[in-house]
Protein backbone atom coordinates (compact mmCIF):
# COMPACT_ATOMS: atom_id res chain seq x y z
CA UNK A 1 0.00 0.00 0.00
CA UNK A 2 0.85 3.81 -0.56
CA UNK A 3 0.40 6.41 1.85
CA UNK A 4 -1.36 8.25 -1.07
CA UNK A 5 -3.58 5.34 -1.24
CA UNK A 6 -4.13 5.41 2.60
CA UNK A 7 -5.07 9.56 1.95
CA UNK A 8 -7.66 8.17 -0.83
CA UNK A 9 -8.78 6.08 1.65
CA UNK A 10 -9.78 8.64 4.17
CA UNK A 11 -11.28 10.70 1.74
CA UNK A 12 -13.30 8.17 0.82
CA UNK A 13 -14.69 6.68 4.36
CA UNK A 14 -14.60 9.75 6.15
CA UNK A 15 -15.20 12.91 3.86
CA UNK A 16 -17.12 15.14 6.35
CA UNK A 17 -15.16 14.28 8.81
CA UNK A 18 -12.40 16.74 10.04
CA UNK A 19 -8.93 15.34 9.25
CA UNK A 20 -6.53 18.17 10.08
CA UNK A 21 -6.69 21.01 12.12
CA UNK A 22 -3.96 24.28 12.14
CA UNK A 23 -3.87 26.59 15.85
CA UNK A 24 -1.69 29.37 15.82
CA UNK A 25 -2.14 31.32 19.18
CA UNK A 26 0.84 34.12 18.57
CA UNK A 27 -1.61 35.30 15.87
CA UNK A 28 -3.77 36.56 18.31
CA UNK A 29 -3.31 35.42 21.71
CA UNK A 30 -5.78 37.77 23.87
CA UNK A 31 -8.77 35.82 21.35
CA UNK A 32 -10.03 32.66 21.63
CA UNK A 33 -9.51 30.17 19.51
CA UNK A 34 -12.75 28.71 18.47
CA UNK A 35 -13.09 32.23 16.60
CA UNK A 36 -12.86 29.77 13.59
CA UNK A 37 -11.64 30.31 10.07
CA UNK A 38 -11.79 34.13 9.63
CA UNK A 39 -11.46 35.68 6.31
CA UNK A 40 -8.04 34.35 4.59
CA UNK A 41 -7.62 37.65 3.02
CA UNK A 42 -6.70 38.79 6.98
CA UNK A 43 -3.86 36.61 7.98
CA UNK A 44 -3.48 38.57 11.32
CA UNK A 45 -6.48 37.31 12.51
CA UNK A 46 -6.35 33.41 11.64
CA UNK A 47 -5.51 31.35 14.29
CA UNK A 48 -7.80 28.32 14.07
CA UNK A 49 -8.61 26.77 10.31
CA UNK A 50 -9.72 23.26 9.80
CA UNK A 51 -10.41 20.92 6.77
CA UNK A 52 -12.02 17.66 6.42
CA UNK A 53 -10.80 14.60 4.74
CA UNK A 54 -12.09 15.10 1.63
CA UNK A 55 -10.82 18.51 1.23
CA UNK A 56 -7.30 17.77 2.13
CA UNK A 57 -7.84 14.56 -0.82
CA UNK A 58 -8.90 17.45 -3.26
CA UNK A 59 -5.98 20.14 -2.26
CA UNK A 60 -3.49 17.57 -2.81
CA UNK A 61 -4.76 16.36 -6.37
CA UNK A 62 -4.93 20.29 -7.42
CA UNK A 63 -0.88 20.33 -6.64
CA UNK A 64 -0.55 16.97 -8.65
CA UNK A 65 -2.72 18.15 -11.59
CA UNK A 66 -0.73 21.78 -11.13
CA UNK A 67 2.46 20.25 -11.36
CA UNK A 68 1.50 17.77 -14.03
CA UNK A 69 0.31 20.68 -16.12
CA UNK A 70 3.59 22.57 -15.80
CA UNK A 71 5.13 19.40 -17.45
CA UNK A 72 6.52 17.60 -14.16
CA UNK A 73 6.46 13.98 -14.33
CA UNK A 74 7.07 10.81 -12.40
CA UNK A 75 10.19 11.22 -10.32
CA UNK A 76 11.10 14.90 -10.36
CA UNK A 77 11.73 16.34 -7.03
CA UNK A 78 9.73 19.03 -5.67
CA UNK A 79 11.20 21.29 -2.54
CA UNK A 80 8.93 22.19 0.22
CA UNK A 81 9.88 25.56 2.08
CA UNK A 82 7.10 26.58 4.42
CA UNK A 83 6.17 26.35 7.88
CA UNK A 84 3.96 24.08 9.59
CA UNK A 85 0.31 24.71 8.35
CA UNK A 86 -2.99 23.10 7.21
CA UNK A 87 -1.55 23.60 3.75
CA UNK A 88 1.94 21.82 4.12
CA UNK A 89 0.24 18.46 4.04
CA UNK A 90 -2.14 18.72 1.09
CA UNK A 91 1.35 19.58 -0.79
CA UNK A 92 3.56 16.84 0.48
CA UNK A 93 0.95 14.19 -1.16
CA UNK A 94 0.34 16.46 -4.16
CA UNK A 95 3.62 15.35 -4.74
CA UNK A 96 3.33 11.77 -4.37
CA UNK A 97 0.23 11.50 -5.75
CA UNK A 98 1.80 12.62 -9.27
CA UNK A 99 4.88 10.28 -8.81
CA UNK A 100 6.88 12.99 -7.95
CA UNK A 101 9.69 13.32 -5.19
CA UNK A 102 8.78 15.44 -2.56
CA UNK A 103 11.82 17.50 -0.63
CA UNK A 104 11.20 19.19 2.50
CA UNK A 105 13.67 21.66 3.39
CA UNK A 106 14.42 22.77 6.96
CA UNK A 107 12.63 25.98 7.35
CA UNK A 108 16.26 27.31 9.66
CA UNK A 109 18.09 26.83 6.87
CA UNK A 110 19.87 29.85 5.76
CA UNK A 111 20.15 31.05 1.74
CA UNK A 112 23.59 29.28 1.23
CA UNK A 113 21.87 26.26 2.66
CA UNK A 114 19.12 26.30 0.73
CA UNK A 115 20.70 26.60 -2.26
CA UNK A 116 23.30 23.91 -1.56
CA UNK A 117 19.64 21.20 -0.79
CA UNK A 118 18.83 22.20 -4.25
CA UNK A 119 21.54 21.34 -5.88
CA UNK A 120 22.33 18.08 -3.57
CA UNK A 121 18.38 17.34 -4.55
CA UNK A 122 18.54 18.87 -8.17
CA UNK A 123 15.04 19.77 -7.12
CA UNK A 124 13.23 21.52 -9.88
CA UNK A 125 10.45 23.28 -8.53
CA UNK A 126 10.42 25.10 -5.42
CA UNK A 127 7.29 26.23 -3.27
CA UNK A 128 8.08 28.85 -0.23
CA UNK A 129 6.25 30.40 2.43
CA UNK A 130 6.18 34.09 3.16
CA UNK A 131 9.32 34.12 5.61
CA UNK A 132 11.72 33.09 2.85
CA UNK A 133 11.12 35.57 0.11
CA UNK A 134 14.51 37.49 1.69
CA UNK A 135 16.46 34.26 1.35
CA UNK A 136 15.00 32.93 -1.59
CA UNK A 137 15.69 36.50 -3.12
CA UNK A 138 19.19 35.59 -2.46
CA UNK A 139 20.04 32.84 -4.20
CA UNK A 140 16.95 32.17 -7.10
CA UNK A 141 19.50 32.89 -9.87
CA UNK A 142 22.15 30.37 -8.93
CA UNK A 143 19.57 27.51 -8.90
CA UNK A 144 20.08 27.05 -12.37
CA UNK A 145 18.19 23.79 -12.23
CA UNK A 146 15.08 25.33 -10.35
CA UNK A 147 12.58 25.53 -13.66
CA UNK A 148 9.51 26.91 -11.28
CA UNK A 149 9.02 28.79 -8.11
CA UNK A 150 5.45 28.89 -6.49
CA UNK A 151 4.70 30.89 -3.72
CA UNK A 152 2.13 30.49 -0.71
CA UNK A 153 1.01 33.52 1.19
CA UNK A 154 -0.33 36.78 0.77
CA UNK A 155 2.02 39.33 -0.92
CA UNK A 156 3.63 37.28 -3.66
CA UNK A 157 7.34 38.38 -4.87
CA UNK A 158 7.72 39.36 -8.56
CA UNK A 159 9.73 36.24 -9.12
CA UNK A 160 7.88 33.60 -8.07
CA UNK A 161 3.76 32.72 -9.03
CA UNK A 162 1.05 32.33 -6.92
CA UNK A 163 0.18 29.06 -5.53
CA UNK A 164 -3.43 29.47 -4.63
CA UNK A 165 -4.07 31.50 -8.30
CA UNK A 166 -2.56 28.39 -9.81
CA UNK A 167 -4.44 25.69 -7.80
CA UNK A 168 -7.80 27.21 -7.89
CA UNK A 169 -7.79 26.83 -11.83
CA UNK A 170 -6.85 23.01 -11.07
CA UNK A 171 -9.17 19.68 -11.54
CA UNK A 172 -9.57 18.58 -8.11
CA UNK A 173 -9.90 15.21 -9.53
CA UNK A 174 -7.09 12.38 -8.56
CA UNK A 175 -4.76 11.83 -11.24
CA UNK A 176 -4.23 8.94 -10.25
CA UNK A 177 -0.49 8.60 -11.67
CA UNK A 178 0.86 4.68 -11.43
CA UNK A 179 3.11 4.26 -8.58
CA UNK A 180 4.55 1.18 -7.15
CA UNK A 181 6.29 0.97 -3.38
CA UNK A 182 9.40 0.70 -5.20
CA UNK A 183 9.28 3.97 -6.47
CA UNK A 184 11.23 7.20 -4.76
CA UNK A 185 8.95 8.86 -2.79
CA UNK A 186 10.89 11.55 -1.13
CA UNK A 187 14.44 13.10 0.57
CA UNK A 188 14.85 14.07 3.48
CA UNK A 189 18.06 16.36 4.95
CA UNK A 190 20.14 14.93 7.97
CA UNK A 191 19.83 17.32 10.89
CA UNK A 192 22.87 18.75 9.69
CA UNK A 193 24.55 18.45 13.93
CA UNK A 194 28.47 16.87 12.22
CA UNK A 195 28.23 19.55 9.08
CA UNK A 196 25.98 20.34 5.80
CA UNK A 197 23.18 18.06 5.25
CA UNK A 198 22.92 15.03 3.36
CA UNK A 199 19.94 13.84 1.31
CA UNK A 200 18.46 10.95 2.35
CA UNK A 201 16.62 9.13 -0.36
CA UNK A 202 13.06 6.99 0.44
CA UNK A 203 10.64 4.93 -1.39
CA UNK A 204 7.23 4.55 -1.12
CA UNK A 205 7.52 1.47 0.40
CA UNK A 206 9.31 3.10 3.43
CA UNK A 207 7.42 5.69 3.92
CA UNK A 208 3.92 3.48 4.63
CA UNK A 209 5.78 1.32 6.74
CA UNK A 210 6.25 4.27 9.39
CA UNK A 211 2.17 4.19 9.31
CA UNK A 212 2.20 0.46 10.31
CA UNK A 213 4.97 0.77 12.75
CA UNK A 214 3.82 3.57 14.53
CA UNK A 215 -0.06 1.92 14.80
CA UNK A 216 1.48 -1.19 16.04
CA UNK A 217 3.60 0.44 19.01
CA UNK A 218 0.53 2.81 19.85
CA UNK A 219 -2.69 1.25 18.71
CA UNK A 220 -4.16 4.37 17.17
CA UNK A 221 -7.85 4.29 16.64
CA UNK A 222 -9.77 6.57 14.43
CA UNK A 223 -10.99 8.28 17.66
CA UNK A 224 -7.53 9.35 18.46
CA UNK A 225 -6.34 13.28 18.12
CA UNK A 226 -3.08 13.79 17.69
CA UNK A 227 -1.29 17.29 18.79
CA UNK A 228 1.77 17.54 15.98
CA UNK A 229 3.94 20.61 17.63
CA UNK A 230 7.58 19.49 15.28
CA UNK A 231 8.02 20.60 12.55
CA UNK A 232 6.53 18.99 9.51
CA UNK A 233 9.69 19.14 7.28
CA UNK A 234 11.09 16.47 9.69
CA UNK A 235 10.25 12.69 9.56
CA UNK A 236 9.68 12.46 13.71
CA UNK A 237 6.57 14.94 13.13
CA UNK A 238 4.48 13.31 10.65
CA UNK A 239 5.85 10.11 10.92
CA UNK A 240 4.48 9.58 14.49
CA UNK A 241 1.07 11.24 13.30
CA UNK A 242 0.87 8.75 10.46
CA UNK A 243 -0.31 6.12 13.01
CA UNK A 244 -3.24 7.66 13.50
CA UNK A 245 -3.22 8.64 9.64
CA UNK A 246 -3.70 5.03 9.04
CA UNK A 247 -6.99 4.69 10.42
CA UNK A 248 -8.26 8.54 9.40
CA UNK A 249 -7.47 10.06 12.84
CA UNK A 250 -7.37 13.38 13.18
CA UNK A 251 -3.70 15.54 13.66
CA UNK A 252 -3.90 19.16 15.06
CA UNK A 253 -1.21 21.28 13.92
CA UNK A 254 0.08 23.56 17.28
CA UNK A 255 2.07 26.46 16.19
CA UNK A 256 3.93 27.07 19.61
CA UNK A 257 5.66 25.53 22.01
CA UNK A 258 5.05 27.53 24.96
CA UNK A 259 3.42 24.94 27.98
CA UNK A 260 0.23 26.95 28.70
CA UNK A 261 -0.51 26.70 24.56
CA UNK A 262 0.38 22.93 24.49
CA UNK A 263 -2.03 22.40 27.65
CA UNK A 264 -4.72 24.16 25.88
CA UNK A 265 -4.79 23.12 22.79
CA UNK A 266 -4.66 19.79 24.38
CA UNK A 267 -8.02 20.46 26.29
CA UNK A 268 -9.67 22.20 23.59
CA UNK A 269 -8.81 19.88 20.68
CA UNK A 270 -9.42 17.05 23.08
CA UNK A 271 -6.12 15.56 22.27
CA UNK A 272 -5.38 11.71 23.15
CA UNK A 273 -1.66 11.47 22.17
CA UNK A 274 1.26 14.26 22.71
CA UNK A 275 4.61 13.94 21.14
CA UNK A 276 6.89 16.17 23.37
CA UNK A 277 10.11 16.70 22.81
CA UNK A 278 12.76 16.80 26.03
CA UNK A 279 12.85 20.58 26.69
CA UNK A 280 9.22 20.81 25.67
CA UNK A 281 7.89 18.20 28.60
CA UNK A 282 10.28 19.75 31.20
CA UNK A 283 9.03 23.53 30.68
CA UNK A 284 5.97 21.84 31.03
CA UNK A 285 6.79 20.29 34.12
CA UNK A 286 8.96 23.36 35.38
CA UNK A 287 5.66 25.65 34.73
CA UNK A 288 3.51 23.87 36.95
CA UNK A 289 6.14 23.67 39.59
CA UNK A 290 6.76 26.89 39.48
CA UNK A 291 2.69 27.74 40.12
CA UNK A 292 2.42 29.14 36.56
CA UNK A 293 0.07 26.03 34.99
CA UNK A 294 -2.70 24.39 36.94
CA UNK A 295 -3.51 20.80 35.21
CA UNK A 296 -6.93 21.20 36.80
CA UNK A 297 -7.74 24.33 34.64
CA UNK A 298 -7.39 21.86 31.84
CA UNK A 299 -9.67 19.32 30.63
CA UNK A 300 -6.98 16.40 30.27
CA UNK A 301 -8.48 13.19 30.72
CA UNK A 302 -8.71 12.53 27.33
CA UNK A 303 -5.10 12.06 27.01
CA UNK A 304 -3.74 8.83 27.42
CA UNK A 305 -0.08 9.21 25.80
CA UNK A 306 2.94 11.36 25.94
CA UNK A 307 5.77 9.63 23.82
CA UNK A 308 9.27 11.25 23.59
CA UNK A 309 11.54 11.15 20.88
CA UNK A 310 14.91 12.82 18.77
CA UNK A 311 17.32 12.23 21.60
CA UNK A 312 17.94 10.44 24.77
CA UNK A 313 15.11 11.05 27.85
CA UNK A 314 16.87 11.08 31.56
CA UNK A 315 14.81 8.86 33.45
CA UNK A 316 14.10 11.78 36.28
CA UNK A 317 12.21 13.70 33.79
CA UNK A 318 9.69 10.74 33.51
CA UNK A 319 9.55 10.09 37.40
CA UNK A 320 8.38 13.83 37.50
CA UNK A 321 5.87 13.46 34.19
CA UNK A 322 3.95 11.02 35.88
CA UNK A 323 3.83 12.29 39.32
CA UNK A 324 1.90 14.96 37.36
CA UNK A 325 0.36 12.71 35.34
CA UNK A 326 -0.23 9.41 36.46
CA UNK A 327 -2.59 7.97 34.30
CA UNK A 328 -0.83 8.71 31.05
CA UNK A 329 1.15 5.84 28.96
CA UNK A 330 4.71 6.89 28.14
CA UNK A 331 6.79 5.45 25.56
CA UNK A 332 10.42 6.59 24.31
CA UNK A 333 10.72 6.45 20.40
CA UNK A 334 14.78 6.19 18.72
CA UNK A 335 14.31 6.56 15.15
CA UNK A 336 16.56 8.15 12.98
CA UNK A 337 15.73 9.88 9.48
CA UNK A 338 17.55 7.11 7.61
CA UNK A 339 15.64 4.88 9.39
CA UNK A 340 12.32 7.04 8.44
CA UNK A 341 12.05 8.44 11.96
CA UNK A 342 10.63 6.97 14.70
CA UNK A 343 9.93 3.51 15.89
CA UNK A 344 12.96 1.56 14.74
CA UNK A 345 13.85 1.10 18.47
CA UNK A 346 11.06 2.13 20.82
CA UNK A 347 10.55 1.48 24.85
CA UNK A 348 7.08 0.04 24.99
CA UNK A 349 4.31 1.61 27.37
CA UNK A 350 4.52 -1.95 28.49
CA UNK A 351 8.27 -1.07 29.80
CA UNK A 352 8.17 1.83 31.81
CA UNK A 353 9.89 0.45 34.56
CA UNK A 354 13.26 0.42 31.89
CA UNK A 355 12.67 4.18 31.37
CA UNK A 356 16.35 5.29 30.74
CA UNK A 357 16.60 2.65 27.83
CA UNK A 358 15.70 3.61 24.21
CA UNK A 359 13.88 0.25 24.10
CA UNK A 360 13.90 -2.90 22.32
CA UNK A 361 13.77 -3.54 18.16
CA UNK A 362 10.28 -1.74 16.81
CA UNK A 363 7.48 -3.91 14.82
CA UNK A 364 9.32 -5.28 11.95
CA UNK A 365 12.90 -4.10 12.98
CA UNK A 366 15.74 -5.81 14.18
CA UNK A 367 19.32 -4.31 15.70
CA UNK A 368 22.53 -5.61 16.26
CA UNK A 369 25.30 -4.11 18.32
CA UNK A 370 28.49 -4.30 16.74
CA UNK A 371 32.13 -3.59 17.30
CA UNK A 372 34.63 -1.40 14.54
CA UNK A 373 34.74 -4.93 12.14
CA UNK A 374 30.62 -5.21 12.31
CA UNK A 375 30.56 -8.28 14.67
CA UNK A 376 28.56 -8.55 17.06
CA UNK A 377 29.69 -7.74 20.70
CA UNK A 378 29.30 -9.18 23.80
CA UNK A 379 26.01 -8.45 25.63
CA UNK A 380 26.74 -5.28 28.03
CA UNK A 381 29.81 -3.99 25.58
CA UNK A 382 29.13 -0.80 23.98
CA UNK A 383 29.09 -0.85 20.31
CA UNK A 384 27.56 0.88 17.15
CA UNK A 385 23.74 0.23 16.68
CA UNK A 386 23.20 -0.98 13.50
CA UNK A 387 19.55 -1.38 12.57
CA UNK A 388 17.56 -3.23 9.78
CA UNK A 389 14.30 -3.28 8.77
CA UNK A 390 11.02 -1.82 6.28
CA UNK A 391 12.02 2.16 6.77
CA UNK A 392 15.67 2.03 5.91
CA UNK A 393 16.79 4.31 3.55
CA UNK A 394 17.32 3.56 -0.05
CA UNK A 395 20.69 6.03 -0.59
CA UNK A 396 22.19 9.19 0.02
CA UNK A 397 21.15 10.53 -3.40
CA UNK A 398 23.93 11.98 -5.04
CA UNK A 399 26.94 10.55 -2.66
CA UNK A 400 28.16 6.97 -2.64
CA UNK A 401 30.88 7.67 -0.65
CA UNK A 402 28.52 8.10 2.43
CA UNK A 403 25.90 5.40 1.37
CA UNK A 404 28.42 2.70 1.09
CA UNK A 405 29.62 3.52 4.82
CA UNK A 406 26.53 3.85 6.40
CA UNK A 407 24.79 0.89 4.37
CA UNK A 408 26.93 -2.78 4.93
CA UNK A 409 25.26 -5.73 4.39
CA UNK A 410 21.56 -4.68 4.47
CA UNK A 411 22.59 -3.22 7.88
CA UNK A 412 22.22 1.04 8.57
CA UNK A 413 24.98 2.01 10.53
CA UNK A 414 23.29 4.62 13.18
CA UNK A 415 26.70 6.32 14.37
CA UNK A 416 25.20 5.98 18.05
CA UNK A 417 27.23 4.28 20.46
CA UNK A 418 24.37 1.66 22.86
CA UNK A 419 24.86 -1.54 24.97
CA UNK A 420 22.10 -4.44 25.66
CA UNK A 421 21.10 -5.29 29.32
CA UNK A 422 20.27 -8.57 30.03
CA UNK A 423 16.95 -8.35 29.16
CA UNK A 424 17.37 -7.13 26.06
CA UNK A 425 16.66 -3.10 26.11
CA UNK A 426 19.09 -1.08 24.17
CA UNK A 427 20.47 2.07 26.08
CA UNK A 428 22.20 4.69 24.12
CA UNK A 429 25.56 5.50 25.49
CA UNK A 430 26.47 8.25 23.10
CA UNK A 431 27.39 9.79 19.12
CA UNK A 432 29.73 7.61 17.66
CA UNK A 433 31.44 11.16 16.72
CA UNK A 434 30.71 12.84 20.29
CA UNK A 435 32.87 10.23 22.22
CA UNK A 436 35.70 12.16 24.29
CA UNK A 437 38.57 10.44 24.74
CA UNK A 438 41.05 11.85 27.53
CA UNK A 439 44.30 10.21 28.73
CA UNK A 440 43.19 7.33 26.65
CA UNK A 441 40.14 6.53 28.95
CA UNK A 442 36.77 6.78 26.38
CA UNK A 443 33.48 9.11 28.01
CA UNK A 444 30.44 9.25 26.86
CA UNK A 445 29.10 12.96 27.28
CA UNK A 446 25.45 11.68 27.34
CA UNK A 447 26.14 9.91 30.65
CA UNK A 448 27.18 12.82 32.15
CA UNK A 449 24.30 14.70 30.46
CA UNK A 450 21.63 12.18 32.56
CA UNK A 451 23.57 12.55 35.58
CA UNK A 452 23.58 16.58 35.47
CA UNK A 453 19.94 16.73 34.32
CA UNK A 454 18.85 15.61 38.10
CA UNK A 455 19.66 18.90 39.48
CA UNK A 456 16.98 20.55 40.29
CA UNK A 457 18.02 24.16 39.39
CA UNK A 458 19.87 22.61 35.62
CA UNK A 459 17.26 23.68 32.59
CA UNK A 460 19.75 21.97 30.18
CA UNK A 461 22.74 20.78 29.37
CA UNK A 462 25.63 19.90 26.72
CA UNK A 463 28.82 17.90 27.89
CA UNK A 464 31.72 18.11 24.97
CA UNK A 465 35.59 17.61 24.62
CA UNK A 466 37.92 20.50 24.73
CA UNK A 467 41.66 20.34 23.41
CA UNK A 468 44.00 19.63 26.67
CA UNK A 469 47.87 19.38 25.43
CA UNK A 470 48.17 16.35 28.20
CA UNK A 471 45.36 14.37 28.73
CA UNK A 472 43.94 15.06 24.58
CA UNK A 473 40.48 16.44 25.62
CA UNK A 474 38.95 17.23 29.07
CA UNK A 475 35.45 17.05 29.46
CA UNK A 476 33.14 20.37 30.03
CA UNK A 477 29.89 20.94 30.83
CA UNK A 478 27.70 23.78 29.30
CA UNK A 479 24.37 24.12 31.58
CA UNK A 480 22.11 26.50 31.25
CA UNK A 481 20.67 27.57 34.28
CA UNK A 482 16.45 27.60 35.14
CA UNK A 483 15.01 30.85 35.12
CA UNK A 484 15.13 32.84 38.17
CA UNK A 485 17.58 30.26 39.91
CA UNK A 486 20.82 30.40 40.67
CA UNK A 487 23.95 28.01 40.37
CA UNK A 488 27.39 28.07 41.12
CA UNK A 489 30.77 26.26 39.43
CA UNK A 490 31.05 25.10 43.09
CA UNK A 491 27.69 24.11 43.30
CA UNK A 492 27.79 21.99 40.38
CA UNK A 493 31.34 20.22 41.25
CA UNK A 494 30.21 19.30 44.79
CA UNK A 495 26.54 17.52 42.31
CA UNK A 496 29.48 15.43 40.32
CA UNK A 497 30.98 14.47 43.56
CA UNK A 498 28.65 11.09 43.14
CA UNK A 499 30.02 10.80 39.36
CA UNK A 500 33.30 8.39 39.36
CA UNK A 501 36.06 10.72 38.84
CA UNK A 502 37.35 10.44 35.54
CA UNK A 503 33.53 11.30 34.60
CA UNK A 504 33.48 14.67 36.49
CA UNK A 505 33.74 17.40 33.85
CA UNK A 506 37.19 19.39 34.39
CA UNK A 507 35.52 22.75 33.26
CA UNK A 508 32.15 24.05 33.95
CA UNK A 509 30.50 26.67 31.58
CA UNK A 510 27.06 28.25 31.98
CA UNK A 511 25.78 29.33 28.93
CA UNK A 512 22.15 28.59 26.53
CA UNK A 513 22.14 25.42 24.99
CA UNK A 514 21.67 25.14 21.71
CA UNK A 515 19.25 22.55 19.87
CA UNK A 516 17.72 22.43 16.20
CA UNK A 517 14.13 22.39 15.68
CA UNK A 518 13.89 18.64 16.11
CA UNK A 519 15.80 19.15 20.29
CA UNK A 520 19.25 17.62 19.28
CA UNK A 521 21.70 19.40 20.55
CA UNK A 522 24.49 21.38 18.35
CA UNK A 523 27.23 20.55 19.63
CA UNK A 524 29.04 21.42 16.41
CA UNK A 525 28.47 25.03 17.48
CA UNK A 526 29.42 24.70 21.03
CA UNK A 527 32.63 23.04 20.24
CA UNK A 528 33.32 25.54 17.38
CA UNK A 529 32.92 28.36 19.97
CA UNK A 530 35.01 26.88 23.25
CA UNK A 531 37.39 24.62 21.65
CA UNK A 532 38.74 28.06 19.62
CA UNK A 533 38.35 30.06 23.06
CA UNK A 534 39.95 26.90 24.66
CA UNK A 535 43.39 27.68 22.06
CA UNK A 536 43.18 30.95 22.76
CA UNK A 537 43.68 30.94 26.06
CA UNK A 538 46.30 27.86 25.65
CA UNK A 539 48.19 29.97 23.39
CA UNK A 540 48.33 33.38 26.03
CA UNK A 541 49.11 30.90 28.56
CA UNK A 542 52.65 29.02 26.57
Amino acid sequence: MLVADVLRKNAAEFADEIALVEINPEKDAKSGWKEFELVEAKPSVRFRREITWQEFDRRANRFANLLLAKGYKKGDKIAILLMNSIEWLPIYFGVLKMGGIAVPFNFRYSADEILYCLKLSEATALIIGTEFIDRVAQIKDQAVNLKTLLYFGHTKPDFAEDYRELTAAMSDEDPMIPVVEEDDAAIYFSSGTTGFPKAILHTHSSVFSACVTENKHHSQTHDDIFLCIPPLYHTGAKMHWFGSFLVGGRGVILKGIKPEWILRAVSEENCTIVWLLVPWAQDILDAIDGGELNPADYQLDQWRLMHIGAQPVPPSLIKRWKEHFPKHDYDTNYGLSESIGPGCVHLGVENIHKVGAIGVPGYGWEIMIADEQGNPVKQGDVGELYIKGPGVMKCYYNDEKATAATLKNGWLLSGDMAKQDEDGFIYLVDRKKDVIITGGENIYPVQIEDFLRANQKIKDVAVIGLPEKRLGEITAAIIEVKPGMELMEEEVNEFCLDLPRYKRPRKVIFDSVPRNPTGKIEKPKLRERYCAETLVEAQMHS
